[in-house]
């Protein structure tokens, strides 16, 4: 994001009401996320403990010995004393190192073994040591979740598994599953994406086009994206809508003063086409 941008972002957000900043560390911007939260305490507009802040620990850490210096790192930008929820990214590994994205001569990703068990005994550890409130995981199935559930020894099991989410990937098996062992699902996208093809697919249809999410709002008077995002809270997803635009910022939190019917979610419910619109093609 272009500087300063971020921090104008959240603090629009935190003055809006927003509590709740996903971020993370290769999303290079926490040192602005962490100034605009200190900012507002100093304020006054805020406390440190009305703000929930997520973490990530990205894909080259997975090794046990670096999840505690990576969380470390995260703190030290931020310039806080702990996060809220500390999740593991992705389940999959790429070689430890400086490089973000590894890749040999032939431009393809370098991976690396990864215990997800042993990673989440590191994760463990640094709750334990109080630098991260709680800890979750994302991009995780059932099959990964259920290796860490299952694990010999779990002290403390996933608090939340962030995925994408949305009407036309409404995630019905997953979201069951999570309910049945108190997993929260944080949705990600849940109005679709940016039109971004480096990591979007963007042959399928924008999701804010659809005219039965366009129809709904109608009724209300309100946007076809704030109905998606009404939609995913009332099943019990958490939603994480990204944008810059303060407009936007704002309208995005209009989704309270009004309630889908059932009618209503049954129709939006049957919008799914198993349609990834971030496909994490690595």
């Amino acid at each position: 994001t272009p500087k300063g941008s971020c921090l104008e972002s959240v603090k629009i957000a935190i003055d809006t009401g927003y509590r709740h900043i996903d971020g993370a560390f290769v999303y290079y911007n926490e040192h602005e996320v962490g100034q605009a939260i200190r900012e507002k305490i100093a304020e006054g507009k805020i406390k440190r403990e009305d703000i929930f802040y997520c973490g990530k620990l990205w894909n080259t850490c997975h090794p046990p010995e670096l999840v505690r210096p990576t969380l470390e790192k995260t703190l030290k930008i931020l310039q806080l004393d702990y996060v809220d929820l500390y999740i593991i990214e992705l389940p999959m590994a790429f070689k430890p190192g400086d490089a973000i994205y590894p890749k040999d001569e032939n431009g393809k990703f370098i991976y690396h073994d990864t215990d997800l068990c042993a990673t989440w005994e590191a994760m463990e550890a640094c709750k334990d040591a109080g630098l991260a409130k709680s800890i979750g995981v994302s991009n995780f199935n059932r099959r990964q979740l259920e290796m860490i559930l299952n694990k010999p020894g779990l002290k403390y099991k996933p608090v939340s598994n962030q995925v994408e989410c949305h009407p036309y990937f409404t995630q019905p098996k997953l979201l069951e599953f999570c309910r049945q062992h108190d997993i929260v699902i944080v949705g990600y996208s849940p109005l679709g994406t940016s039109r971004d093809e480096t990591w979007v697919n963007v042959s399928s249809p924008p999701l804010l086009k659809d005219p039965v999410l366009n129809a709904i709002g109608k009724k209300y008077n309100k946007t076809a994206a704030q109905v998606a995002l009404r939609f995913s809270i009332q099943r019990g997803v958490v939603v994480i809508p990204k944008s810059f635009n303060p407009q936007r910022i704002r309208e995005n939190f209009q989704i309270f003063d009004f309630s889908l019917t059932e009618k209503e979610m049954k129709e939006i419910e049957a919008l799914n086409k198993n349609v990834r619109y971030v496909e994490l093609l690595m």
